[in-house]
């Protein structure tokens, strides 16, 4: 797909997001059974998530309660990781670029958190994410706090479901996951790997950012289809 092109599907995409109270709460209630057709790499999770209470690399203190009022996507990565991890910000920085182009992006969290504290220090904190096309005006990166546990944030990623092991030369073993986190504190789903579409966790924002108290409309037939074949 060429820039151009790329560029009108992105604002395509938007005006369809925003088009309708209908289609913005799409795919309403069923999101998950939704999702979980159309995306391979997609597993429903709700409960609670891990709560934490970590750093920013200016030393600020940060909760998972300060992001009650959004929905947060987060990510573990370690900045000295040769391979997978830059990949994955890059991907989610590629989501990070959809988001913005509708109104969701004030209600939509980016969290990366470190599992290499000690080598990750404030000054590669800060450069991660512009290294890597993730945007700052909804972005953190976040190591432990002074009196942490080296260990804390890898114990995190344990309780999200995940390891990483640490191993020679710094270098760590894990797998790539990427967790979705809704208003409520509720651990909404992850999408696992690398080759999940992009537009489908998108959509799975919106409808989390757009879900509403009671039942929800049932989307358009097609609609779904349509926007994802835009993308292919």
């Amino acid at each position: 797909m060429t820039m151009r092109a790329r560029h009108f599907v992105l604002a395509l995409f938007a005006a369809l997001v925003v088009a309708s109270p209908a289609r913005a709460h799409h795919p309403g209630a069923d999101l998950d059974r939704v999702m979980g057709s159309k995306e391979h790499y997609f597993q429903p999770v709700d409960k609670a998530a891990p709560s934490f209470e970590l750093a920013t690399a200016e030393g600020q203190r940060v909760s998972l309660a300060d992001f009650s009022d959004q929905v947060v996507v987060l990510h573990f990565v370690y900045a000295r990781c040769p391979d997978v991890c830059p990949l994955h910000a890059e991907k989610l920085a590629e989501v990070q670029e959809m988001i913005r182009r509708t109104p969701m992006q004030d209600s939509v969290q980016f969290i990366s958190v470190t599992t290499d504290p000690q080598a990750d220090t404030p000054d590669v904190l800060a450069s991660y994410g512009p290294n890597h096309g993730l945007d700052a005006a909804n972005w953190r990166f976040l190591t432990i706090r002074p009196g942490q546990d080296e260990a804390t944030t890898r114990a995190l990623a344990e309780a999200f479901g995940h390891k990483f092991l640490k191993g020679e030369g710094g270098y760590q073993t894990h797998g790539v996951v990427t967790h979705v986190i809704d208003r409520r504190g509720r651990w909404a789903a992850n999408f696992h790997g690398l080759e999940f579409a992009s537009v489908n966790l998108v959509l799975y924002l919106n409808g989390l950012v757009n879900k509403p108290a009671g039942a929800a409309k049932e989307p358009e037939p097609g609609w779904w289809e349509r926007l994802q074949s835009l993308f292919d």
